[in-house]
């Protein structure tokens, strides 16, 4: 039996929050997503990484299993007078150890719920070219709109392709 999944809005960010998500951070680059960051990440960058998070248009939210987070993911809010009909979704990750649950997909059932109810018509992401990301985003009605090549570095020092996806709510 598959252990409840309980998703969490974080209003503050705790210490001691914010070490397990340093960890979560340093486990999922480690097993290769591209999400910002190249191994190794140390544990200074990834707190310092965790304590920018905190704004008034970034929401963030915890999967916990238990009282263990197995993963998160953000949205946040455009600010600008043109933009407050949509949102990006960013840094969706789950912790390798718990992927295969249907967390990626619960976190984004969430994130998409709070910006329908945030008036956000649009949503916006970008993942790398060739990840699994893609295949979640795509099996969730996201539509790609265009691809970047030679966006990010990858471990091994390629340049990789990002695909640009978009939902209308």
């Amino acid at each position: 039996m598959t252990p409840k999944i309980n998703v969490v809005l974080l209003e503050t960010l705790l210490p001691e929050t914010e070490l397990e998500l340093s960890g979560l951070l340093t486990e999922v680059v480690e097993d290769g997503a591209s999400i910002g960051f190249l191994p190794p990440v140390t544990a200074e960058e990834a707190s310092a990484y965790w304590k920018s998070v905190p704004d008034p248009h970034v929401l963030l939210w915890t999967a916990m299993e238990g009282d263990k987070i197995a993963g998160t993911v953000q949205l946040h809010l455009a600010a600008k007078a043109n933009a407050r009909h949509r949102a990006e979704i960013a840094k969706l990750m789950v912790h390798p150890e718990h992927r295969r649950k249907g967390i990626a997909g619960l976190l984004l059932d969430t994130a998409e719920q709070a910006a329908a109810a945030a008036d956000r018509t649009l949503l916006v992401l970008d993942t790398r070219e060739g990840d699994p990301s893609n295949l979640l985003y795509q099996s969730r009605g996201y539509i790609e709109a265009g691809r970047i090549p030679n966006y990010c570095r990858s471990a091994n020092g390629q340049l990789d392709a990002t695909v640009l996806y978009y939902k209308n709510l």
